[in-house]
């Protein structure tokens, strides 16, 4: 069996570096495990879906219940995710990132990791939409090409949206990490759950006997949540197989929300429902079956790594994320320390009933959602409303004026005077200049707007 060198030299130092395992679901909504993510709240669960092994992960770890994916669409959270950064100050709001993209790879997370402390062995596996190669943001083993949501269509009734496939591939590499005494960083990011739904067969068959549930009622997507369940068990299996679960952090996210029939709107969206996803995290020093409320963000999750890895190591320049460690190993006690006391989302893409360009800040409590189709913000305490049904910016408004002035501060840093005085005055997106289309009723006729306190539950 091989030995890493520097390994050697960080044993004797102290104690082993800890493992990685990051899994990634796609378009998971808030409520789509069975686990709640609020304990009090039944409908922050599925009543339909179950997710055994996911929730035996959460019984062993922590549950976020104000976990947020840095955007409410896939790629652009998953740029944000890699580099730890807003996707505005990435100047990656939305799929036309690729030759535009504000960021250094060596300041990736794989990269980052490796920075810290060279030992580490790195792999990602799954759906890969980042306009740069695996091997250039740092990961030594990988699927080797860039993978859009048509190659995760299985073609094969064994192997639904390659679930299985993906996570025999990161077993391979687990395995291969401990027999030469690497730690290692395993980045699984899965085509599941997202459309369209594919699933067992016999568990399909399963789920279409069962009677629905109210907040879903889709028996071929709770199939595929099912099937889904079973490839992360098999993750979890291959931990406890190669004796590494005390020394491996399991970290389990979705990289943006969705429909929820509770929170308000979904993907696409910066309200509540297209923005937060399940979060659970376990690993040695978390208490188990414990849950926090504290506000995090997808774009933590580079300073969380690099401060497990190595509290002393530097972190990349104008990172905005802040580091889990200090909460997740204090019982949810402390609050995380980001370079600057906010979380910013933006999303600009106007296509068909998506709503149009959005923006919000969040700081504690509060959240400040801008819709430029209507023209004006709305304050909301997402902790006491989580479905943002009353508005109460006319009841805090210097804290309303202050957060719209630092949020449009926040805009125009990251994607330029140009673009954002095209949305002050024009509303349109920050790429191409394409109007936001009006959103219709059946029948082609025009929506009446709603007031920023009445978008769309879906």
């Amino acid at each position: 069996m091989r030995i890493w060198l520097p390994l050697v030299a960080a044993l004797t130092a102290g104690a082993a570096p800890p493992n990685f395992v990051f899994i990634l679901a796609d378009d998971q909504a808030w409520n789509g495990l069975s686990r709640r993510m609020i304990q009090t709240v039944p409908e922050s669960g599925s009543d339909f879906h179950r997710t055994p092994n996911i929730d035996r992960l959460a019984r062993e770890g922590m549950t976020f219940s104000r976990a947020y994916a840095a955007a409410p669409k896939c790629e652009p959270s998953r740029y944000a995710i890699t580099f730890g950064m807003t996707t505005t100050s990435l100047n990656a709001p939305d799929k036309r990132t690729a030759t535009r993209l504000r960021a250094d790879s060596r300041h990736s997370l794989a990269n980052a990791l490796k920075e810290a402390n060279s030992s580490y062995a790195t792999a990602t596996y799954g759906k890969w939409q980042l306009s740069r190669s695996q091997r250039e943001l740092g990961f030594d083993r990988d699927d080797g090409r860039i993978t859009q949501n048509r190659d995760g269509e299985s073609p094969d009734p064994r192997d639904p949206k390659r679930m299985f496939d993906l996570t025999q591939k990161g077993n391979r590499f687990m395995q291969d990490s401990v027999d030469e005494g690497r730690p290692f960083y395993l980045q699984l990011w899965h085509y599941a759950v997202h459309g369209s739904n594919q699933s067992l067969p016999e568990t399909l068959e399963r789920w279409q006997a069962r009677p629905q549930g109210r907040l879903h009622r889709d028996p071929t997507r709770a199939a595929m949540a099912e099937d889904f369940d079973r490839a992360v068990g098999m993750t979890l299996a291959k931990i406890d197989e190669l004796g590494i679960r005390d020394n491996t952090y399991v970290i389990y996210m979705s990289d943006n929300g969705g429909p929820t029939r509770y929170l308000r709107g979904g993907k696409t969206n910066v309200t509540e429902g297209g923005l937060r996803v399940p979060l659970l995290v376990r690993g040695p020093g978390i208490e188990e079956d414990s849950y926090c409320d504290t506000p995090v963000v997808g774009y933590d999750l580079l300073p969380t790594v690099l401060d497990f890895a190595d509290p002393e190591s530097s972190h990349p320049p104008r990172m905005e994320g802040g580091s889990w460690r200090p909460t997740l190993l204090n019982g949810c006690g402390s609050g995380i320390d980001r370079p600057v006391d906010r979380m910013v989302f933006f999303f600009a893409e106007a296509r068909g009933r998506e709503p149009g360009p959005q923006a919000a800040i969040v700081r504690d409590n509060f959240k400040l959602l801008y819709s430029w189709a209507e023209g004006r913000a709305a304050l909301f305490d997402v902790r006491a409303d989580p479905r943002e049904a009353r508005d109460i910016s006319s009841e805090h408004r210097d804290l309303a004026a202050g957060l719209q002035i630092e949020l449009l501060a926040h805009l125009r840093e990251g994607l330029g005077e140009e673009a954002l005085a095209r949305l002050q005055s024009e509303g349109f997106v920050a790429g191409p200049r394409t109007r936001a289309r009006p959103r219709t009723r059946e029948g082609g006729r025009p929506e009446r707007r709603r007031r920023p306190g009445q978008v769309e539950t879906q």
